[in-house]
């Protein structure tokens, strides 16, 4: 159903095509004739082919050479076996062996990225550590008390408000309830592990600078403009244990 309207759709575009012919958009220009229908939808389905083929590539890992890439296309169309560079039997070994060095290659650069990512974030947190009245968890969480307040700490169970910044390493700041003009209301247990254990240990209207490593947070997968392996800075203020509405 999809070649059909697909055809179809060429068929149209190729009849206005050929009705244009006597008027201002010249279809014959170059060494391409169009003289009929036939010959038309044969270009435009080679044209769309070729239009998409374009945009694949965009996004292909490695940097296509599109002339062999067209002698390739037109010995595979036309059959040609005798001009063939890779016998059809070993096409399936080819792009097999082709694409898994390609991801031997992508997971070695992600692993070199990942150890890079934690030595410059021991860095990051050792110095951060060695700042005035910054506390570290077991678990390697780093708070420094601004305001320590006199509510009720909350547990996992509970639904919290809060008001919050949001910083990475360079000071920029990617999410941030204050700028929004409204505080973030949420149940604990769904939050990152470094807010999980963060807010239990906060009593109600506290606020507190957090440096959460790369594990209490997102690892090693990126999150909106966060990048993966980032050590995450927060101010937060507790406001309030929101009892849900039943």
């Amino acid at each position: 159903m999809k070649t059909a309207k697909f055809l179809m759709g060429a068929a149209l575009a190729a009849g206005l095509l050929l009705s244009s012919c006597q008027g201002s958009i010249n279809i014959n220009s170059g060494k391409v004739k169009l003289t009929n229908e036939n010959d038309s939808i044969s270009y435009a389905i080679g044209l769309s082919a070729g239009m998409g083929y374009a945009h694949n590539l965009m996004d292909f890992p490695v940097d296509v050479d599109k002339e062999r890439l067209i002698k390739g296309f037109i010995h595979g169309l036309k059959g040609d076996t005798a001009n063939y560079k890779i016998s059809q039997d070993d096409l399936v070994i080819f792009f097999q062996a082709f694409f898994a060095k390609l991801e031997q290659e992508e997971a070695e650069k992600r692993e070199m990225e990942r150890a890079e990512a934690e030595l410059r974030n021991i860095q990051i947190l050792y110095e951060n550590s060695q700042k005035e009245g910054v506390q570290e968890t077991n678990s390697g969480l780093q708070y420094r008390v601004i305001t320590e307040g006199k509510g009720k700490k909350p547990t996992i169970e509970d639904v919290v408000r809060v008001h919050y910044t949001g910083r990475l390493v360079d000071g920029t700041v990617f999410d941030s309830s204050i700028e929004r003009g409204a505080p973030a209301e949420f149940p604990l247990g769904a939050v990152i592990e470094g807010w999980v254990e963060a807010l239990q240990l906060m009593p109600v209207g506290s606020k507190w600078e957090l440096a959460i490593p790369s594990e209490l947070g997102y690892g090693d997968t990126p999150a909106g403009s966060i990048p993966a392996n980032s050590v995450l800075f927060f101010d937060v203020e507790l406001l309030e244990i929101v009892t849900p509405k039943k």
